[in-house]
């Protein structure tokens, strides 16, 4: 664990092997994480940090007498990211049309919208703001709506 004396940080044994074990196979298992989401920078960040977690909690796989970790590591980066899909299938991703941030209504929004459109309504004229009413307010057609006011189409 990393701990500060008088504003100098100690980085302790289980961060020297995290970060060891970052530096020595991080870009190997990013890349490797890259091609498995199809170029998803976040996911791969995501598996990459979570593989080199599952190897700090197993420390016995860093053995110098077991060989290389480097199998294991993208054996366990690939099962991170198959995880990851059977969790996403089970539980599939809510589809809007709409984007996130629009997703549930903004009331400040509407009541700009909303006076936008009046003061739009305000210079047009009378006939003109007749005719809106009857089209959009009112639901009629162009011909509803001209046979109604008594103007051509």
């Amino acid at each position: 664990m990393a701990t500060a004396v008088e504003g100098v940080v100690r980085v302790g044994p289980d961060e020297q092997i995290l970060r060891a074990l970052h530096d020595e196979h991080g870009p190997a298992l990013w890349g490797y994480a890259m091609r498995l989401t199809n170029g998803d920078a976040g996911r791969a960040e995501d598996a990459v940090q979570e593989t080199l977690l599952r190897a700090w909690k197993h420390l016995e796989v860093l053995d110098p007498d077991r060989g290389s970790p480097r199998p294991w590591l993208f054996t366990t980066l690939r099962n991170v990211l198959i995880d990851e899909w059977r969790a996403r299938s089970v539980r599939p991703e809510v589809v809007t049309d709409e984007p996130p941030e629009r997703a549930t209504p903004d009331h400040a929004d509407t009541a700009v919208q909303s006076w936008l459109v009046a003061e739009a309504l305000r210079q047009l004229s009378l006939q003109h703001r007749e005719v809106l009413l009857e089209c959009y307010y009112r639901g009629c057609s162009v011909a509803q709506a001209a046979a109604r006011l008594g103007v051509p189409a």
